[in-house]
């Protein structure tokens, strides 16, 4: 759902980053925000803790700045909430929920993804508001804590969730050999695939016959986010 802009606060943590050139300007309008998966849906009894990852496409020919805004940033902590995206390339934005709380299942939150030109004050040219919504475990857990008083409805008031730090953490075991090297395979397909020039770009010194589509790229975009959450799952 889009809505009009709202009253935006800056993000915590290091300062925004320098400026300079990165290659062509963004067109002019609206770039759109290609985003994987739509929504997000966390789950209580994950066993590595109620994480989401979501990974965002840069369709243009420049650099783009984006950052993650939400309507709860207390449920969550983001890793990576600003930065640069390259020209035809994604990225990875890793959403854990730190409030795993009964008084949360099924309460439906947002988060915002806006895209910017380049510079501390770039011109806003893209954005798009996905949901993110709590469920309750599969199996009944014993319930820690007191319920927090359910929120008086209102506008939304988008602020940024905090940023942390990445930290190392106990995994579970890894995946079956042949499997771990079929994904490993896959992952360089989707990744060669997103490297390589695009069918009516100029200059390139490669054969058209490794020239892709746009769709092609979104494909293996898609793929190579799916890849990323099944590990992060196991």
């Amino acid at each position: 759902m889009r809505r009009g802009a709202p009253q935006d606060q800056e993000l915590v943590g290091p300062g925004a980053p320098g400026r300079g050139s990165r290659g062509a300007p963004p067109p002019s309008g609206l770039v759109p925000v290609l985003v994987f998966p739509p929504d997000l849906v966390f789950r209580a009894d994950q066993r590595s803790g109620p994480r989401q990852l979501l990974t965002l496409y840069n369709p243009t020919g420049a650099a783009l700045r984006f950052r993650v805004l939400c309507t709860a940033p207390a449920k969550y902590t983001v890793f990576d909430a600003e930065g640069y995206v390259k020209p035809q390339s994604c990225i990875d934005i890793v959403i854990r929920h730190v409030a795993p709380i009964p008084s949360h299942y099924d309460v439906q939150d947002r988060f915002r993804i806006e895209l910017s030109e380049e510079g501390a004050e770039g011109r806003v040219v893209g954005r798009k508001d996905i949901t993110s919504v709590l469920r309750a475990p599969a199996y009944p857990l014993e319930l820690q804590g007191q319920p927090d008083p359910t929120p008086h409805p209102g506008p939304p008031s988008w602020t940024a969730p905090p940023t942390a730090r990445h930290f190392p953490e106990n995994h579970p075991p890894q995946l079956a050999t042949s499997s771990f090297l079929l994904f490993l395979l896959t992952g360089i397909v989707s990744v060669a695939f997103l490297l390589l020039p695009l069918q009516d770009e100029l200059g390139s010194q490669l054969p058209q016959i490794l020239h892709v589509s746009l769709g092609q790229k979104l494909v293996a975009a898609y793929i190579l986010g799916l890849l990323t959450m099944v590990f992060l799952r196991t």
